[in-house]
């Protein structure tokens, strides 16, 4: 059956009355079992980690400021250095890195820096003084592995960069030596001008002990194997024979202090850099009530605390944050603060139910900040009317079954949710497919587009506030229309792309045959397409088993789930096995969501009065209906009208159309449908207990 008649037929969607009388016996709120997670604790969310193959988002180096001072402390808590307000300070890992060169002029570091910003070998500027000369210091790394190190140091010898005579690029690591522990920094300081007069690099270093004390020491070398180490104190104890050097034990969590020079390479900007040592360092930037910014991740600012450490060779940042801060932003992340008060109540406590359900899943973190978990933009993404939402359903979730519900949630269902079988190919008693017609609140405000077929036969889309109907139809009783204004935009999807160019003008006087009116593609409804046989299977190769077809000829829709998406596809009528229905998205190149129609672009199977169907392709020499409601033999740019009314335009192009609603997997809550929902008076738990089955809402 065709989706649209379908989605006629098939919802059965519950009117306002009959859905609040099923609803209002379990809306009651009931107190916590002893299964409750701890809803007033701290929450752990992986900013950057690499966690194999659960997750991985790493960055080179962070840049922290605040509007206050703030603290960096060991993993014990123990106060290691102050960064005073809006003092901006970069942290790292150490590492393996690429030494690339050395210069007294800054311009000719940042120069080579420029040249290395577009590679995957990201630069680090740094600047020391040696005998009260600065010497500027070029990087790229860090590097997760040697191996890794040495791809990039093959990488830097091949980027052409003009190297000072004499250097070479190396590669370098995180074994030093130790010059001993120092009462006060400015003694620390002393030494490290010792050194670096000698021609060696040094710094100062904020050490952690393991019994929670912190002192400071003083680094020599930056070495990647021990040989290169021994070398290191050789040399160093030839020239300051007086300072007795130790290898530093491998895994001491310590700050090396150093001095970045690399903020801007376009202007010389220094700002304190501080290196995260030990195979295990853990340090933590100390939260305030202002939050910490961090620059790398879109200049988001954070509550909590951000527990940096090194994680499998490279940085990771985790923010710890009390669970309703944590709220605070994903709500605001999630939806919009002018939405009613009862949607951002459901909202909050969906998104606290799924913050809860998590336990350890990304072993260092509970979620992510990004849609693989719930979206989290911090303190930018709060409002007033959000953080009242949350407050009022503080510590509230939906149970089941004594455990915290799993309350995930997508954009817009297109009208029906999802059953978990057409998502995950297996089934469950908390999600089950239900009525979404409220998911029509995203078009609410939004124009429609008329579907015309010009005169030349070129047909598109133009918007209503465009086009007016002349009150004349064709023979087939089509309605004619024509521009309000003059070079009105005939586009071929009904949407604004300015990438796109437009497939036709309509100007005042030309008539357009008015074929259908549809929403403005969006969260609601869309189209996509067409896509030609090559750029679809690029899309599919490596997301589905089995072989491809050499060129895709048809491509159907042949088995739907409970909710009208589609879990089989057939191309040249062979199955497109894919591991599970969801990712049919991903498939056919990154669609809102699997349920969709697909119309080929050239040819269209048309119902006749008679209950015949027929093809009729762009070639095809039949009587067809055309623009001007006459009959004619040419298939190209005709419009073909089926016994239910429906028509098409066949035309040349090559390749598919894919007309879909709703965005994303459309399993449990729907969030425009909760807006919906609100608009018509329904409160957040009648909302949260129609999209959720069999399920409890627990306060604690």
């Amino acid at each position: 059956m065709n989706l649209a008649k379908w989605k006629e037929t098939g919802m059965g969607l519950l009117g306002r009355g009959a859905l609040a009388a099923l609803l209002v016996a379990a809306s009651v709120l009931t107190p916590a079992g002893t299964t409750h997670a701890d809803s007033g604790g701290a929450i752990r969310v992986a900013l950057y980690a690499d966690i194999g193959s659960k997750y991985k988002s790493t960055v080179p180096l962070i840049t922290l400021q605040s509007d206050l001072d703030f603290s960096l402390l060991s993993a014990a808590g123990t106060p290691m250095l102050s960064v005073p307000a809006q003092n901006k300070v970069r942290i790292s890992l150490d590492g393996y890195r690429v030494k690339v060169l050395e210069s007294p002029s800054w311009q000719v570091a940042a120069d080579a820096a420029k040249k290395l910003q577009s590679t995957s070998d990201k630069p680090q500027l740094f600047v020391a003084v040696r005998n009260g000369v600065k010497v500027y210091q070029l990087y790229t790394g860090g590097y997760s592995s040697e191996s890794a190190a040495k791809t990039g140091l093959m990488s830097v010898t091949k980027a052409g960069l003009a190297l000072p005579e004499g250097q070479t690029p190396l590669i370098v690591g995180a074994k030093h030596l130790s010059a001993g522990s120092f009462a006060t920094l400015a003694e620390a300081q002393t030494v490290v001008s010792s050194l670096t007069a000698g021609g060696f690099d040094a710094w100062p270093v904020f050490v952690s002990g393991s019994d929670g004390t912190a002192r400071t020491e003083v680094w020599v070398g930056e070495a990647s194997s021990d040989s290169d180490l021994a070398a290191v104190s050789t040399a160093a104890a030839a020239v300051l024979p007086q300072l007795v050097l130790t290898p530093v034990t491998a895994g001491t969590p310590g700050l090396i202090v150093r001095m970045d020079a690399g903020l801007d390479f376009n202007s010389e900007v220094q700002i304190l850099h501080y290196l995260l040592s030990g195979s295990d360092a853990k340090f933590i930037a100390a939260g305030n009530d202002k939050g910490i910014l961090l620059t790398e991740r879109s200049k988001r600012t954070y509550r909590g605390n951000l527990e940096l450490g090194n994680l499998n060779g490279s940085l990771s940042v985790i923010n710890v944050v009390p669970l309703e801060q944590y709220l605070y932003a994903v709500v605001g992340g999630e939806v919009s603060s002018g939405w009613p008060a009862e949607a951002l109540k459901a909202q909050a406590v969906a998104a606290r139910s799924y913050a809860l359900s998590q336990g350890n899943r990304f072993d260092v973190a509970s979620v992510v900040d990004t849609t693989l978990s719930q979206v989290y933009n911090g303190i930018g993404a709060e409002a007033p009317v959000i953080t009242s939402a949350v407050d009022a359903t503080a510590g509230e979730v939906l149970m089941s079954g004594g455990k915290i519900v799993e309350t995930v949630f997508s954009s817009n269902s297109g009208g029906v949710t999802a059953d978990p079988s057409e998502v995950w190919n297996n089934g469950g008693d908390t999600f089950v497919s239900v009525a979404s017609a409220e998911d029509a609140a995203a078009v609410a405000s939004s124009k429609k587009w008329y579907y015309v077929l010009l005169d030349s036969g070129i047909s598109g889309y133009a918007r209503e506030d465009n086009i007016k109907l002349t009150g004349n139809t064709t023979a087939a009783g089509l309605p004619i229309a024509t521009a309000t204004t003059k070079d009105v935009n005939i586009r071929p999807l009904p949407v604004i792309e300015s990438s796109v160019t437009p497939a036709g003008k309509l100007n005042p006087g030309d008539n357009a045959v008015v074929l259908d009116q549809v929403y403005e593609s969006g969260s609601y409804s869309w189209i996509k397409g067409p896509y030609t046989s090559a750029e679809l299977l690029k899309s599919l190769t490596g997301k589905v088993s089995g072989s491809l077809p050499s060129t895709i000829t048809s491509l159907q829709v042949t088995q739907r789930g409970p909710s009208g998406r589609a879990v089989q596809v057939k191309a040249n009528g062979q199955i497109l096995q894919v591991k599970y229905p969801d990712l049919f998205r991903s498939s056919f190149g990154g669609l809102p969501s699997t349920l969709f129609d697909i119309v080929p672009a050239g040819s269209y199977t048309v119902l006749g009065a008679d209950g015949t169907t027929a093809t009729i392709g762009s070639s095809t020499a039949a009587g067809v209906l055309s623009a001007s409601g006459k009959v004619t033999a040419n298939g190209s740019g005709t419009v073909v009208m089926g016994a239910d009314q429906s028509t098409r335009v066949v035309t040349n192009s090559p390749g598919f159309y894919f007309i879909g609603w709703g965005n994303g997997h459309g399993l449990g809550m729907s969030q425009w449908g909760v807006k919906g929902m609100a608009d018509k008076g329904y409160d957040y738990k009648q909302i949260l207990q129609h999209y959720f089955n069999n399920v409890t809402i627990v306060k604690e």
